[in-house]
């Protein structure tokens, strides 16, 4: 794991750069600064690349899938490389390529490259925003970094909070990009590269998901094997980058299907599984079948609720944003029993936004419920499915599901990677019609297909790392709930309608009403906001 920081613009750009890699300590021990002329990149985990014959510095997180086929490529024409590194790697592809370099990679990144000869900073993150990177301009400077709350360190900086982007994390759970609850800090869009030059920035997509046009004419052949062929590449591609890589491992059907072309490909895969123990529908049991099954050396953690609650505030200090998702706790755990014994994980993070896996996603194929909205950047005639997918894969996923996993990956130094959101895999699948993804009353068919060729079986009853969250806000997160939500020290409660919020508080205590998805998130933004003393 890596993170980088880096200013480019007038004043002391070594000492301001200084206290933003402090501030990403936990990604990495190891921290390197390269300054060239008005321009800093920093890079914590690691020292950046620099070429200075070249009047180059890069600061890069994350991992070039193509890098060897990139190599091959560009030493037929002409370039020469010192190593095998995707720093050097990915500089030597910019000088081919200059600013369009990022529609070249395949991958998981973000990176920021200073090109002292035409004083230009480029900055690029990976398609579906695996990888984060933050901005804050203050006037003639610029400043950049892994993680929001390392910008807080920029001098002279003074942090507010963003009331807009509290409605949005009230209204989702998550705040939708470019926004962050921190104002003046935002969000550099997956698919987007920046470059800042002659005293301004300017921001471009060099990629969208497909899912914004309306599908083209259906392949011919058999679109299983097309599927299956295009994930198992991802699959050994993203697992080349690191020795015997693991895989988290649930009861559903989209780790299964991951697992059966690890074992394929290498055997002897380690999988790791985490559940609460008074999780009457835990996944552990079906994740240990598959794992036998499959011949896997299995790794599972059984945690209580008195566990999940004495590691909520540390969760919520390892991230940049309140916690959406209960089970993001469960993931704490799991990742950190991962970075035991290897140094990737693969996770099947994506599959529902990519092949149509929820309930929501039949309805609508089906014709049922509201029609989504539709973007600025969506063609005429893409399908009410298409629709849906499409705003989820830009919001939803990178926003409320890769970036809290990307954070508490990082904290444990471990690699996250995410087969299905390889954007090969996610254009072949867009080019088929919604009938791949939503068959009758099967979502995901495409996946349940290759499932069944692969011996990958059946899908458990509740897939995914579960969480007991009702019981968890009576019982063990009780006295916490009440105090942060009604006690004298509430910052947040004065945002709220308070005798709307106490009926819902007291009605959920006495169990007269389940408000719990609701509770979670006020006490989360609430824990978020003593963290981070936001004013």
């Amino acid at each position: 794991m890596a993170g980088i920081a880096g200013a480019l613009g007038r004043g002391p750009l070594l000492e301001a750069i200084a206290p933003l890699l402090e501030a990403l300590r936990h990604r990495g021990e190891d921290a390197g600064v390269a300054a060239l002329r008005r321009g800093a990149v920093g890079q914590r985990g690691g020292a950046p690349f620099c070429d200075t014959r070249a009047g180059l510095a890069l600061a890069f997180d994350g991992a070039l899938y193509n890098a060897p086929a990139l190599r091959r490529d560009l030493a037929l024409r002409g370039f020469r490389f010192a190593g095998d590194s995707d720093a050097e790697t990915l500089v030597r592809a910019y000088q081919h390529w200059d600013k369009d370099v990022a529609k070249h990679l395949r991958g998981a990144f973000a990176f920021a490259l200073w090109d002292q000869r035409k004083e230009r900073l480029l900055l690029a993150r990976d398609r579906f925003g695996e990888k984060p990177l933050y901005l804050l301009e203050r006037g003639e400077n610029i400043y950049f970094a892994s993680e929001a709350r390392a910008l807080l360190r920029v001098p002279g900086f003074s942090s507010a909070l963003d009331g807009e982007a509290v409605r949005a994390c009230l209204a989702h759970r998550y705040v939708p990009g470019p926004g962050t609850l921190i104002a003046g800090v935002r969000k550099l869009l997956p698919g987007s590269a920046a470059v800042w030059q002659f005293g301004r920035l300017h921001e471009l997509r060099y990629w969208l998901p497909p899912d914004h046009e309306p599908a083209g004419r259906p392949q011919a052949g058999d679109p299983v094997a097309a599927f299956t062929e295009r994930l198992e590449e991802a699959v050994r591609l993203q697992g080349a980058g690191a020795p015997r890589p693991g895989l988290l491992l649930s009861g559903g059907i989209d780790s299964a299907v991951l697992l059966a072309l690890m074992t394929k490909q290498a055997g002897g895969v380690k999988t790791f599984t985490a559940g609460v123990q008074e999780d009457r529908d835990s996944e552990l049991p079906r994740a240990a079948e598959l794992a036998k099954h499959f011949g896997a050396e299995h790794h599972e953690l059984s945690l209580s609720r008195a566990d999940l609650a004495a590691r909520l505030p540390a969760v919520i200090a390892s991230r940049d944003a309140p916690v959406a998702r209960p089970w993001d706790i469960i993931l704490h755990f799991l990742v950190r029993e991962a970075a035991r014994s290897v140094g990737a994980v693969l996770s099947g993070v994506g599959a529902d936004e990519l092949l149509g896996g929820a309930r929501r996603h039949v309805a609508l194929h089906l014709g049922f419920g509201r029609s989504p909205e539709t973007a600025p950047e969506m063609k005429p005639g893409a399908s009410r499915l298409r629709r849906a997918l499409y705003l989820e894969q830009t919001r939803a996923l990178p926003d409320g599901l890769l970036e809290p996993a990307e954070r508490v990956a990082a904290a444990a130094s471990l690699q996250l990677r995410a087969p299905y959101l390889d954007h090969h895999l996610a254009e072949l699948v867009s080019s088929l019609d919604d009938g791949a993804r939503v068959r009758g009353l099967t979502g995901k068919w495409l996946l349940r297909q290759a499932a069944q060729r692969l011996e990958a079986g059946r899908e458990a009853r509740r897939p995914g790392l579960g969480i007991p969250l009702e019981g968890l806000l009576r019982g063990e997160l009780r006295e916490l709930l009440v105090d942060h939500l009604r006690g004298a020290r509430s910052v947040t409660r004065a945002y709220y309608d308070e005798k709307a919020l106490d009926r819902a508080l007291e009605g959920h205590l006495r169990g007269k009403r389940d408000n719990d998805s609701l509770l979670w998130t006020l006490l989360n933004l609430e824990i978020w906001h003593r963290t981070y003393s936001a004013p």
